[in-house]
């Protein structure tokens, strides 16, 4: 099983490539893969024939998979590109932190 450092939902930077420095909100990851799906990012186009009678074909715009690695998680508080670390609370339940000496901040 391979993992991902960053989740669904979370804002992401891409550190290189086409897209060097966009922003965007990872919309899939596929761990398996070791890809992401991020919002704008990646886009390529897809022609598409009508599946039914009377429905449109066409070209259509879609984001497509880019490798995790090419993307960096931007921490909530602080708001720059960060490694994440992961430390356990008080309760027991791991949190994510940033790995900015002066942010340290936890989130989910």
């Amino acid at each position: 099983m391979n993992k991902v450092h960053v989740k669904t939902g979370d804002e992401v930077v891409v550190i290189n490539g086409k897209y060097r420095g966009k922003r965007g909100k990872v919309l899939a990851v596929s761990p398996a893969e070791g890809k992401v799906i991020v919002e704008g990012i990646n886009i390529v186009k897809k022609h598409v024939k009508p599946k039914k009678m009377g429905e449109p074909g066409g070209i259509l715009e879609a984001e497509s998979a880019l490798y995790a690695s090419k993307v960096q998680l931007i921490c909530p508080k602080c708001g720059r590109p960060t490694r994440t670390g992961s430390t356990v609370n008080a309760k027991g339940a791991k949190k994510r932190t940033c790995k900015k000496s002066d942010c340290k901040a936890e989130f989910d």
